[in-house]
Parts: structure tokens; C-alpha cells; sequence
């Protein structure tokens, strides 16, 4: 049953991305694929671990910059710019973390937020000699053609996304399903229980938060290649609460929450803001809505929904087959 439930998860994440592709135009699509991948950190620390993080913009920042560099000043690959702004996610994520993770509560997450706020002035004005302040760093035309999967065609970087979102959601499942997981959810839920256990509650909230940051600076150095181009608005501070929205749209803790809740927030931000122009108005809406609800996200809303939907249609057939009889 555990397999089933396995390979059935894969399966599904497998089609969510192939519907994304089909009845999506290419841009779109790629803009939700790498928001979901850049949302999975957000989501595996707030439903897992327990941390709520308004700083996820500076881990972005951090891969995309890293990756960024590479590409304008040294070389032209752009698989190599991608793992140099994962490499520099891990460091940075190992630098800072002892010292975050042993907070909790609002000190974590208004310590990450001032983690934003410091590197987007070191981008836009400390550092703006090597970063080019808000001209940002332009290097479209110094990416170089790549065997097998271009990055430089936005269908062969679709591809690449796909594959990488992919694998990225059959490690979460796995985390999920791990003693790790089981571990991460304890510090979140009991964590005096967990010490009492043997195990080193400080170890695996570090291990954790290495995990997520390390997603979240990987698309960060995704959106480099995929853009071009790199300035600091991508860690903006009026941009922190992106992810933290988008996961609880989605569903906290939830392997689709990420796709799901990218969907819905990108929709309205590309597509319903050309309508509206408050379309942030709809997504504090929708939000309440669906806190309201449960505080389940949509799609733990929408399954909820389906059970009962079910659950009565059996109840129904049962009355009526006991009526006939």
C-alpha cells in the first residue's frame, strides 16, 4: 500500500506538471513551475518544522546572484551557473543557520525578514560596483548553447524545470515518508517528547532549514538563467510574503500545495491584474477565505469538499438500494 501510495504521488505530480505545460502558454508555465520550486522550501519549514520565514526572498537573492556572477563575470554555462548558486545556497545556509534555527516563533521569521532587508541594500547600494545597483546585471547574450536539454530555448528550459520540479517533489515525498520527516514533525508538534528520544532536535532543524534554503537558492539561480538577468528587486522586501502566501493558498505541508497555490497567486498577479489593478485585494480575499475554511489551503479545502461530496453520494445509493430491496 505504502508503494502504491508512493509511485500514485509521483504519478500525479508527473501529470499536474504535464496539464501545466498543456493548457498554459510557455512563459506562464515556466514563471509557475520555478515559483512552486521556489515555494517548496517555504512550505517543507512552516508545515514540517514549524518555522514561518518572511525572509525566503534573501535565500532567492543568494542563488540567483551567486549564479549571476558566474555568468557575467566568469564564464557562459548556465548548468554550471545553476549549481554554483545551489553551492552558495548550502554555504550560506550553513553560515547563518546554527545561529536562526535556534529561534522560533516571530524571532525566526522577523530575523529572516531583516536577513532580506540586508541583502537587498547590500545589492542595491553596498555592493552596487559588482551588482550594478537597480540596472541590475544583464547577461542573456553570454549564455552559451548546451547539449541535450538548451537553456538558452525557453521549451528546452521548460523541460529541464519540469524534470528538475520532478525530482524535487519525489525527494520531498520522501522526506515525507522518512524517519527525518517523522522527526522534523515532531520538533514542530513535541519536541520535549523527541529529546527524550535521544534525538538532537537543533541537528535536524538545521539539516531542514539547509534543505529548504538550498531549494529556494536554486531557483533563484533557475530564474537567473531563465531570465538573463538579475537586480535586486527579486529579494524585495515588499515581496516577503510571497511564498509564505502562496504556501498557505496551496495547502501547508502539502506535496501539490506549491503548484497549487503558484497557480492561483500567478494567475492573479499576470493575468487578473491586466483587468484589476488591486489584484492583491482578491488574494487577501481568497486568502481569508480559505483560512476560514480550515486553514487547509485550496487543496486540502478541495479534498475535504470531494470527501463529502462522496461520502454522501454513498449514503444516497445505500438509502435508495435498501429502499428498493
Amino acid at each position: 500500500m505504502n508503494v502504491l501510495r508512493w509511485w500514485g504521488g509521483l504519478l500525479a505530480a508527473f501529470a499536474v506538471l504535464v496539464l501545466v505545460r498543456l493548457f498554459l502558454p510557455l512563459p506562464f508555465a515556466n514563471e509557475i513551475v520555478i515559483f512552486s520550486i521556489y515555494t517548496m522550501g517555504c512550505n517543507y519549514l512552516l508545515g514540517r518544522v514549524g518555522f514561518i520565514s518572511f525572509g525566503q526572498p534573501a535565500y532567492l537573492a543568494v542563488g540567483a546572484y551567486a549564479a549571476a556572477f558566474y555568468l557575467f563575470y566568469f564564464g557562459t554555462n548556465p548548468y554550471v551557473g545553476i549549481l554554483v548558486g545551489i553551492a552558495a545556497g548550502i554555504v550560506v545556509s550553513f553560515a547563518i543557520g546554527p545561529l536562526f534555527v535556534r529561534l522560533r516563533g516571530d524571532y525566526f521569521a522577523l530575523v529572516n525578514l531583516a536577513l532580506a532587508v540586508i541583502i537587498f541594500y547590500l545589492m542595491q547600494k553596498v555592493l552596487a560596483g559588482i551588482t550594478h545597483g537597480d540596472n541590475g546585471l544583464w547577461f542573456l547574450t553570454n549564455l552559451a548553447s548546451t547539449p541535450v536539454l538548451d537553456l538558452t530555448r525557453p521549451e528546452q528550459f521548460f523541460i529541464f524545470s519540469f524534470l528538475t520540479a520532478f525530482a524535487l517533489w519525489a525527494f520531498y515525498k520522501y522526506l515525507d515518508d522518512s524517519i527525518f520527516g517523522a522527526c522534523c514533525l515532531a520538533t514542530k508538534i513535541n519536541e520535549d517528547k523527541l529529546k527524550f528520544l535521544g534525538y538532537s532536535t537543533f541537528n535536524i532543524r538545521l539539516i531542514a532549514f539547509v534543505i529548504a534554503n538550498t531549494t529556494t537558492a536554486l531557483a533563484g539561480a533557475m530564474y537567473a538563467v531563465y531570465l538573463g538577468f538579475v537586480s535586486p528587486a527579486i529579494t524585495s522586501p515588499e515581496r516577503a510574503a510571497d511564498p509564505v502566501v502562496v504556501t498557505i493558498l496551496g495547502g501547508v505541508g502539502t506535496l501539490f500545495g506549491p503548484i497549487v497555490g503558484s497557480v492561483v497567486y500567478t494567475g492573479m498577479k499576470d493575468v487578473i491584474s491586466k483587468a484589476i489593478g488591486n489584484w492583491e485585494l482578491l488574494i487577501g480575499s481568497l486568502l481569508v477565505l480559505i483560512m476560514l475554511a480550515g486553514e487547509r489551503g485550496i487543496l486540502g479545502t478541495g479534498e475535504q469538499f470531494w470527501k463529502t461530496f462522496m461520502a454522501r453520494r454513498k449514503n444516497r445509493v445505500l438509502d435508495l438500494w435498501s429502499t428498493m430491496r
